[in-house]
């Protein structure tokens, strides 16, 4: 039977909560991971890999609540486009989850050891990701399609950032060698928050096609 649509409003609401919820996590996590890396602080990476099992629970909520108000409503049209995005966007924050949980596993790996160089640009390339994970929320809540296009600007600018990091790291790696072992761990943390961001203008073409009903590349 077909649920009123004060109830399947209601549902929608429940799905952008749980989606609030999922970006709310992710920024929390990349900016503990972040920490954990500035201080080497195995113990606190080690809590950021365990708590994953939360947002995958969320995710799950996700799919569920969004399966459960299209076997009911049977929406269509851009109701039918608000589920479908949301399934979308909680598949990108899980992937976004993971990705700390990889900046974390590294932190691990660098087993306390001091660090070769000051963290400056992987903060700041981590900064303008945090803003766009909730800007990213905030444009599918909002359906604003202009927040969303800022997605792929954001993008540019760490792009940027993530290929200044790996020259400088390689300038590093070839001034010693003793470096290398370490260089690569931070290299390779700058390519994760690089495709946090990726996820996160992911999120910007879901909400432009629930808005819009096309599909734009913003990951160019």
């Amino acid at each position: 039977m077909m649920t009123t649509r004060k109830e399947f409003d209601h549902g929608l609401e429940l799905l952008h909560n749980l989606l609030v919820e999922m970006g709310h996590f992710v920024d929390k996590a990349l900016e503990q991971s972040m920490k954990a890396l500035s201080e080497t602080d195995t113990q606190l990476a080690q809590q950021i890999i365990s708590e994953d099992t939360k947002l995958n629970q969320l995710e799950h909520d996700v799919t569920e609540l969004g399966s459960k108000l299209i076997a009911t409503q049977q929406p269509v049209a851009k109701d039918l486009r608000r589920i479908l995005s949301a399934f979308k966007i909680a598949s990108d924050l899980e992937r976004m989850g993971d990705l700390c949980v990889n900046i974390s596993k590294l932190v691990i790996r660098l087993d306390g050891q001091p660090l070769i160089k000051p963290l400056i640009d992987l903060p700041r390339m981590s900064a303008i990701v945090q803003t766009m994970t909730y800007e990213s929320i905030q444009s599918f809540v909002q359906e604003n399609v202009d927040l969303a296009y800022k997605m792929a600007a954001d993008d540019d600018q760490v792009d940027a950032l993530c290929a200044q990091i790996s020259h400088e790291l390689l300038a590093l790696m070839m001034e010693n060698p003793r470096n290398i072992s370490q260089a690569s761990i931070l290299n390779f943390v700058a390519r994760h928050i690089e495709r946090i961001g990726d996820h996160a203008t992911n999120i910007g073409e879901s909400v432009v096609y629930l808005v819009t009903n096309s599909r734009p590349d913003l990951n160019r």
